[in-house]
């Protein structure tokens, strides 16, 4: 028993909603790797992206359960409910990637060289990541602000779209490395530079709040995210257009698809999946704009 009476352990960490949809994420986590591993296999970049997200995942979800459980995350000098909330939101991204790439490039209908048993153990692994991004997902809804209830930033939607944006850039990069000619224009390398550029400040906010730091700062925090998202918005607005025009008008790029492109190696779908993330991203920053202004207003009202 600790001074004040109460218990070494925190038994709310498993008897509540949080606790059961960690514990299922833990079962589900541990089933998939170990339904690779046994025989569903993975190779190749694709693959290995898939294992590293449910390792990953596993493990920080693993050391997440056990602190929060044994009370030991008051040592750590960080904001602990903005981390969590964060974490498992990266976590549910990741595991809606992987739950899409691995049956896109390891499952078929028809059974493989292996054997039909490989197929089966396949289409198990698919559906124990589909179902483990529900449990991650029941995380996030359930730590998410509340009206009426004091919580972190990360835990608004302010916070959970900083995640979201910097996991969309982050594939955006990963079509960028993949063989997406930007160097043939400058006007293309201008939209790098704005990924790289948002991406950056979008990290460095999430890492600023999860580690408690923002009080210390000698400026005010939330004008300075509110003010950056703005800036952001106009940024993937130039990108949004820029990027098309140096990729698919005829004077400078492909209209359409190349007969001779090879799935996964062709720079016109790195182009086309750019395009795309860039909307989506612009999507996101102008939503988080807008709930940001929302939030600034009803506190000013309150106040």
């Amino acid at each position: 028993m600790d001074p004040q009476g109460g218990h070494y352990l925190n038994r709310a960490a498993v008897l509540s909603g949080v606790g059961a949809a960690r514990m299922c994420q833990l079962l589900l986590g541990c089933t998939t790797m170990a339904l690779v591993a046994h025989s569903a296999g993975f190779s190749a970049t694709y693959g290995t992206y898939c294992m590293f997200v449910w390792c990953f995942c596993f493990a920080v979800t693993l050391v997440v359960f056990t602190l929060d459980v044994t009370r030991l995350h008051g040592c750590m000098p960080i904001s602990w409910d903005n981390f969590t909330v964060a974490f498992s939101m990266l976590a549910t991204l990741m595991y809606v990637t992987a739950s899409i790439v691995y049956p896109v490039y390891f499952l078929r209908s028809e059974c493989p060289s292996e054997g039909c048993e490989v197929r089966n153990y396949r289409i198990a692994v698919t559906v124990c990541s589909s179902v483990c991004c529900f449990a991650y997902g029941a995380e996030v809804f359930i730590t998410r602000a509340k009206p009426g209830h004091v919580v972190g930033y990360m835990a608004t939607v302010s916070g959970l779209l900083k995640v979201v944006q910097a996991f969309i850039a982050c594939i955006i990069f990963g079509a960028l490395a993949n063989d997406s000619e930007y160097n043939r224009h400058i006007p293309t390398q201008y939209c790098v530079v704005v990924y790289s550029l948002c991406f950056a400040v979008t990290v460095v906010v999430v890492a600023l709040t999860v580690s408690g730091r923002t009080s210390s700062l000698r400026f005010p925090f939330d004008r300075f995210v509110v003010i950056y998202t703005f800036l952001a918005m106009l940024l993937y607005l130039s990108a949004a257009v820029v990027w098309p025009v140096f990729s698919f008008d005829k004077k400078y790029g492909t209209p359409g698809r190349p007969k001779d492109c090879l799935r996964g190696k062709c720079p016109w779908d790195s182009k086309l999946v750019i395009a795309v993330f860039t909307c989506a991203n612009l999507v996101l920053y102008f939503t988080d704009l807008v709930y940001s202004q929302r939030i600034r207003f009803v506190s000013h009202s309150a106040a």
